[in-house]
C-alpha cells in the first residue's frame, strides 16, 4: 500500500496497520471520561518514570530536591526557576 493510500496516518510505524486499527476502534467506543482517565494514567506513569531516573542520577537528593528538579524538567528550568526558585547547590 502506498503512503497516499492510507485512510489516515499510521499512529506508530513499528504497529500491524490490523492491530492498529483495532486499537482506534476501541478509542473510538471509549467514552470521553474514560479518555481522560487514559490520559492523567499516562502522564502520572511518565512523572513515576522521570522520578526514579532522578533518584537513580541523584541518589542522595531529597524529596523536595528531587520535586524541584522533576519541575524543572517537566516546565523547563527558566520557569521552574520563576516559580520555584533556583535549585539548591548541593555543597
Amino acid at each position: 500500500m502506498k503512503p497516499h493510500e492510507v485512510p489516515y496516518p499510521t499512529l506508530s510505524p513499528d504497529t500491524d496497520p490490523h492491530a492498529e486499527a483495532v486499537q482506534l476502534e476501541i478509542y473510538r467506543r471509549m467514552s470521553p471520561g474514560r479518555k481522560i482517565e487514559l490520559v492523567f494514567e499516562a502522564i502520572e506513569m511518565n512523572r513515576a518514570l522521570i522520578l526514579a531516573g532522578l533518584r537513580k542520577r541523584f541518589p542522595k537528593a531529597g524529596e523536595q530536591e528531587l520535586r524541584r528538579r522533576l519541575f524543572g524538567i517537566c516546565l523547563g528550568e527558566e520557569l521552574a526557576t520563576k516559580a520555584y526558585g533556583p535549585l539548591e547547590d548541593p555543597d
